[in-house]
């Protein structure tokens, strides 16, 4: 999780919308949750103060530790009136103690309250950013609170203080590895696994040169990706595929880059997910990326399908397609697919992914004529839209980056009039965001100078317990 910026708590402070009583000397009351989950107050004399461990509506106590010309930070030392949503956290690492787990934000407060946060930080940003406020809101997606996390990066650290190794995310606000012995936002069986896995890297010779390790989980399959400074004993390679024997794993091994990741032994079941609401199977690399939470990504594509309604007579792009996972989907019902995405390596792997579906289904219920192009979806121009562009919708899927270039050059064709009218706007478009100040950046443009408007948005509930934001909007053609 990214640290606030100094300029955002500054665009905060001319936000926020108060309304407090008369409170004890030294207490605040706590308004609401900026993006990072903090609790956020004034002082009397107009000050803005971010508090950490606090929720809306409560009156606490604070101990700051940063103070700046109009707002200050702390944490929370004690809740006077607590929030009725406030709730105790599931998990022992969670909190503000010292060496908490820095993974989660908010188990302390109630699953459907985490959601409204969310959803309000995505309104706050349509509206502040880009000036875009949604004709209807979408109904949040939601799924498993625990669980679900069916990739992540874990750091390890053998500490020779403490002679033992750890393994996990950061403590809160630390670079320090939180000494974690179980995680239930991890799959069960990660979670259980995690003290074998610190015993395990103890007892290898390479215990001081593996800095990380990497879950990906499939359907039936988990691989973990090992990364190791230096090339691995062949003692140590014996550890690790007898530890994959006891516990139904495989290992990747990465020494460098991610091009050097390779399968430590060939001839195990290879990692992939299905979406079973378009009978599509998606295999994928333990490094390749795919949605962390399984459950609300079946979810989401059915969901992003049935706003953007394609039709067997239309044509449809995907933006940022990466394996597939929205194009081959659309492909099920669509005449015509264009999957663009900025890796070559992910434009042959979806290719390969659209053939062997294609193969699975038989002559009966054939994908549509989908074609997969590498073009460097940061770098787009007015040009490039023109001759990549044509089609009758469009689903976008970006990174946190958002798509500036794309939305920008959509709007310079509407703009200039010439143009205008020897091109086919898409007349839908389905933009799925994992940031909401990009969408928002991207929204306003959409809206203010391409000729859209906004019919609806909402928030993806991808990562509970977490600040992180998801979302969805649909934006339509107008006449």
């Amino acid at each position: 999780m990214s640290k606030q910026s100094d300029s955002s708590r500054e665009e905060q402070t001319q936000e926020i919308v108060f309304g407090r009583t008369d409170l004890p000397e030294g207490w605040l009351h706590i308004d609401a949750l900026d993006m990072e989950a903090q609790g956020i107050a004034r002082r009397p004399d107009g000050k803005v103060v971010f508090v950490e461990g606090a929720l809306p509506f409560e009156q606490v106590s604070v101990n700051v530790h940063r103070k700046k010309n109009n707002w200050e930070a702390g944490v929370v030392t004690a809740v006077h009136h607590e929030s009725s949503q406030r709730v105790k956290p599931g998990c022992p690492h969670f909190g503000l103690h010292a060496g908490a787990c820095g993974g989660c934000k908010m188990q302390h407060l109630e699953a459907s309250a985490q959601v409204a946060v969310k959803q309000r930080v995505l309104e706050d940003n349509l509206w502040h950013l880009g000036k875009v406020k949604p004709e209807n809101l979408l109904r949040p997606m939601e799924g498993p609170s625990w669980g679900y996390r069916y990739r992540a990066r874990m750091s390890v650290r053998y500490v020779h203080k403490k002679g033992e190794v750890l393994i996990g995310f950061h403590e809160r606000k630390s670079r320090y590895v939180a000494d974690i012995k179980t995680c239930r936002v991890l799959p069960p069986n990660i979670s259980a696994m995690l003290m074998a896995l610190r015993e395990l890297i103890f007892g290898m010779d390479a215990r001081e040169t593996v800095p990380q390790i990497e879950l990906a989980q499939g359907d039936t399959v988990t691989a973990l990706v090992l990364r190791h400074l230096e090339p691995l004993t062949q003692a140590d390679q014996e550890r690790l595929r007898a530890f994959a024997k006891q516990h139904d794993v495989q290992w990747w091994l990465q020494i460098k880059g991610p091009d050097t990741v390779k399968l430590m032994d060939e001839g195990g079941p290879e990692l992939s997910y299905d979406l079973p609401d378009f009978g599509v199977h998606m295999p994928f690399k333990p490094t390749d990326f795919t949605q962390v939470n399984p459950h609300i990504n079946r979810v989401l594509v059915t969901r992003a399908l049935r706003l953007l309604k394609p039709e067997a007579q239309e044509r449809v792009i995907d933006w940022f397609c990466g394996l597939g996972n929205f194009t081959l989907p659309i492909a099920t019902t669509a005449k015509e697919v264009v999957g663009i995405e900025g890796s070559e390596t992910l434009v042959a792997r979806s290719r390969d992914n659209f053939a062997r579906n294609q193969g699975m289904r038989g002559a009966g219920k054939p994908l549509a004529p989908t074609q997969f192009i590498a073009r460097n979806l940061f770098e787009m121009t007015p040009e490039m839209l023109m001759a990549d562009g044509i089609a009758d919708k469009w689903l976008i899927d970006p990174p946190r980056e958002g798509a500036f270039a794309l939305a920008k050059s959509l709007a310079e064709l509407h703009e200039n009039t010439e143009l205008r009218g020897q091109w086919q706007f898409p007349k839908r478009i389905v933009y799925v965001s994992c940031n909401p100040a990009t969408l928002a950046r991207d929204a306003g443009l959409l809206v203010h100078r391409a000729g859209y408007r906004c019919l609806s948005a909402g928030v993806i509930n991808m990562f509970a317990h977490t600040a992180h934001v998801e979302s969805m909007a649909v934006f339509e053609r107008i006449d």
